[in-house]
């Protein structure tokens, strides 16, 4: 294995995955903190901290944080998610240095200046407006808010515009100082890198941030029913939606195996059956969306307003078929798509350093590879089936924004799915 985990004395964890052929290096900061761990008043707050961290420190810019990078070539980003957030920097290997200086700088001193934080307030809420507008993204927020009701997992990751708007400087600040420190956090760096020497330049700059724990959280709990959004669009973009199991059950890798070979591909049953034999929609998939404690497995499809009664009963009929009809050969391609992903995925620096801060925010330790394929390998058809039919056995969760004109009542949904 090409991992190696060293921890500071403060508690803060540094792995590293060395690519020796690599021609670059990816050096990244994976906090274990999200949206799900946002006060009450401030949903939000996560996804506004990472806009902020990149708007200027004690001795850098705005400017200066992006053109330090850039000026060699080098790239840096970050995302949120409910349960992590995560910032990192693609640079040439002689450039590493730089990119772990610039991180530990935006992390532990960005100043949260006044002017910026009400500028970038704005930016987001233009973001906001963005994801309103695109039904295909903002339908997955309401999934979620339906499934999680007055939980904060449940809520949407950008927050409201009114809630934005209205977030004092103090709660970003605190926010920063009750998660942002070495007992939440991992150090990554993967490419062409030295363990010993990655460590080093780490322990220069982040040696002495606050220990901390990690933060609790509320257990999830998923709910069945229906939310319906009636929008003048072209498309009805519509979820079924069912709970599944989080990342730390076994039964992660049948759910996984049944989402590839239902919708997971242009190959899969519900892109050959419902797109390419019967023209229902542009687009059909399926997928599991996993958290450490719950997960939720979706079919998700855009279609004709005037055609999704033609549309339930055939995604419901190979929802039921599935429970009892896998062929040999289907189990066979989706575990071959599944290890090619995974395998392919080895030659990417990104993917990588990705892959190596989730496992040790959400396993405490790296899994190798050839550990999580014999898992996946082992999968029966029977293990298959008998996943299928404990999801679809669940109520459902179906969402739906559009025009709702032609689609059944959620009784019907439901009764269809266990006829």
């Amino acid at each position: 294995m090409t991992i190696k985990i060293t921890t500071l004395d403060n508690g803060l964890r540094v792995a590293t995955d060395t690519m020796n052929e690599a021609e670059s290096v990816v050096v990244g900061a994976w906090v274990g903190v999200g949206t799900r761990h946002e006060p009450w008043s401030a949903n939000g707050v996560a996804h506004l901290v990472e806009h902020m961290m990149f708007k200027g420190t004690k001795k850098r810019t705005s400017y200066a944080i992006s053109a330090e990078i850039e000026k060699d070539g080098g790239m840096m980003n970050a995302h949120t998610t409910r349960e992590e957030t995560a910032y990192y920097a693609r640079v040439l290997p002689e450039n590493a240095e730089l990119a772990c200086d610039i991180i530990a700088d935006m992390l532990q001193h960005s100043v949260f200046q006044p002017k910026e934080l009400e500028r970038e307030k704005k930016v987001i809420i233009q973001e906001i407006g963005r994801d309103l507008d695109s039904p295909e993204d903002h339908i997955f927020d309401v999934m979620h808010q339906t499934a999680f009701p007055r939980q904060k997992i449940g809520r949407s990751i950008l927050g409201s515009a009114i809630v934005i708007e209205n977030l004092p400087r103090k709660a970003v600040a605190e926010y920063v100082k009750n998660y942002y420190h070495a007992g939440n956090m991992i150090l990554v760096g993967a490419g062409k890198l030295e363990h010993r020497a990655f460590v080093e330049m780490v322990q220069k700059r982040f040696g002495r941030m606050p220990r901390g724990k990690a933060p609790k959280q509320d257990k999830a709990r998923i709910a069945s029913g229906s939310k319906l959004l009636p929008k003048p669009t072209e498309q009805l973009h519509l979820i079924l939606g069912f709970a599944g199991p989080g990342f730390n059950r076994r039964e992660i890798y049948p759910t996984q195996l049944l989402s590839i070979l239902l919708g997971g591909s242009s190959s899969s049953r519900l892109f050959q059956k419902i797109r390419e034999k019967r023209g229902l929609v542009y687009t059909i998939s399926s997928g599991h969306m996993a958290f450490s404690d719950a997960g939720l497995f979706q079919v998700y499809a855009g279609t004709d307003p005037g055609r999704v009664q033609e549309l339930i009963p055939v995604v419901c009929n190979e929802l039921r078929d599935v429970t009892h009809n896998i062929a040999p050969g289907e189990l066979a391609r989706a575990k071959a798509q599944c290890r090619a992903d995974m395998r392919m995925g080895q030659e990417s620096v990104m993917r990588r350093a990705e892959v190596l801060g989730h496992q040790m925010l959400a396993f405490n330790r790296p899994i190798a590879i050839d550990e999580i394929l014999k898992k996946l390998m082992a999968v029966t058809k029977e293990d298959v089936e008998g996943m299928a039919k404990k999801l679809i056995r669940r109520k459902p969760i179906v969402t739906a924004l559009g025009p709702l004109d032609n689609l059944e009542e959620y009784k019907k949904i439901a009764e269809r799915l266990v006829a």
